[in-house]
């Protein structure tokens, strides 16, 4: 029987989704008729992680839904079994990669990626601890519906299962390896407070996400459009879409994919937002054929993230996100350029390519990061009060972050490279 991996990574308390998500699992399953494992990788403190498990003991039993809970003791021990049977060069160094001791949205992922490959599932499907499912006439509106109606299969046979085409025909054959919606409700990134305060400094710190060559006209809509999610707002009856999915519409809280996650990793990078949406990029720009559809999930901020000392830490993850996005426009634009290219004859991506793009990457002059790190100190001081503070913190550590950025990308370059094996190893060794 078909197998599916319902994934849900957690540094937070969030036993209430833990139930919402399983409950999606269940509908999945019985509406679908696969088995759906449902992964929670759990980062938490020993409390909150002994909180979810009593959630997990106490969820109703559903018919073709397992559930696996891991803490990161766990999620170390597999790490080891399949880095050690993969037998890759640096082993320490890819351990480090996969479950850094800073936070990393790809990295998570990753492991939800490799663990799922170990669990034998042939698709992972994503959610996030601060999200929730909308409603419709009574009825939760969950994503998994349109995932697993097209997930997988041809282009060609999900057309079927779709209200429209935008497809050039010549892809019709290729294998339909994402399907996403977005969301509504909050800011995907914590920035509310700046726009409203500052709409100025908002302005100079989220233009800082264009890329080279980017009109002062285009950086205006991209500021007005960024981090906003779905402009289609609440759902109000199914509508989805066959076509190379347009990165802006969809968000990691609410994707799922197909056969590239095993081909390729995300960006391990640590303490920077944003780098679980590499393959949101790569998919189109190798051509590669998804569904966009509108079960929009719908985002909230919790307020462990209000805190001072959070704040200050999230506003460093924004910070490496712009500092990233000097090599990862430069990656986007080389994926774009070589389109098709990039896939082999059996359209999987040419991971050796791949690799060559993200290394030739990490040599470009930083100069321009040295740039945006100004631009951010003078924008954030702007604003007053803690954001200026946060402003004094940035000034001492320019140079730190700057190098952190390039090192981030050349350890991308490592972990593509070794992917392919750890994937095999996982698969062999099972997650046991």
């Amino acid at each position: 029987m078909r197998r599916v991996c319902l994934a849900l990574p957690t540094h937070r308390e969030c036993a209430g989704t833990i139930a919402a998500i399983h409950a999606e699992a269940a509908y999945g399953a019985s509406t679908f008729g696969v088995e759906v494992e449902f992964l929670i990788l759990d980062s938490c403190d020993p409390e909150t992680y002994a909180a979810h498990a009593h959630a997990v003991r106490n969820l109703p039993q559903a018919g073709g839904v397992s559930v696996t809970h891991l803490d990161e003791a766990a999620q170390a021990e597999f790490l080891n079994r399949a880095i050690a049977g993969s037998g890759v060069a640096k082993p320490e160094l890819i351990f480090e990669l996969m479950l850094p001791n800073r936070a990393s949205y790809g990295a998570c992922t990753n492991r939800a990626f490799i663990i799922a490959a170990a669990l034998g599932c042939e698709s992972v499907h994503r959610r996030d601890s601060d999200v929730a499912f909308q409603e419709f006439e009574g009825e939760p509106v969950y994503p998994i519906h349109h995932e697993l109606m097209s997930i997988g299969k041809t282009a060609r046979d999900a057309v079927a299962g779709v209200t429209e085409v935008a497809l050039d025909p010549k892809h019709l054959d290729k294998p339909v390896v994402t399907v996403g919606a977005s969301f509504i409700g909050d800011l995907s990134v914590d920035i509310e407070e700046v726009r409203e305060q500052n709409p100025q400094a908002y302005f100079d710190i989220v233009s800082l996400w264009a890329a080279p060559g980017t009109t002062e006209q285009e950086k205006r809509e991209l500021v007005e459009e960024s981090f906003t999610g779905s402009p289609d707002g609440e759902f109000t009856g199914d509508r989805s879409i066959l076509s190379l999915v347009d990165p802006m519409r969809v968000d990691m809280s609410n994707i799922s994919y197909y056969q590239v996650h095993e081909d390729v990793p995300l960006p391990p990078m640590t303490d920077t937002i944003g780098s679980d949406y590499f393959h949101i990029h790569l998919v189109p720009d190798s051509t590669l054929p998804g569904v966009l559809h509108n079960r929009h999930v719908i985002n909230y901020h919790t307020p462990d993230r209000k805190a001072d000392e959070a704040f200050y830490v999230y506003h460093l993850r924004l910070v490496k996100f712009f500092l990233s996005m000097l090599y990862l426009h430069e990656i986007y634009a080389r994926m774009g350029a070589a389109g098709s290219h990039l896939l082999d004859g059996n359209h999987r991506i040419r991971v050796p390519m791949l690799a060559d793009m993200v290394r030739a990457s990490s040599t470009l002059d930083p100069t321009p990061n040295f740039a945006k790190m100004a631009q951010l100190e003078r924008a954030y001081r702007s604003i007053g009060g803690r954001y200026a503070a946060f402003a004094d913190r940035l000034a001492g550590r320019q140079e730190q972050l700057v190098v952190e950025a390039r090192q981030d990308i050349e350890e991308f370059a490592l972990l593509i490279e070794v992917w392919g094996p750890l994937v095999t190893a996982a698969k062999a060794s099972g997650l046991s």
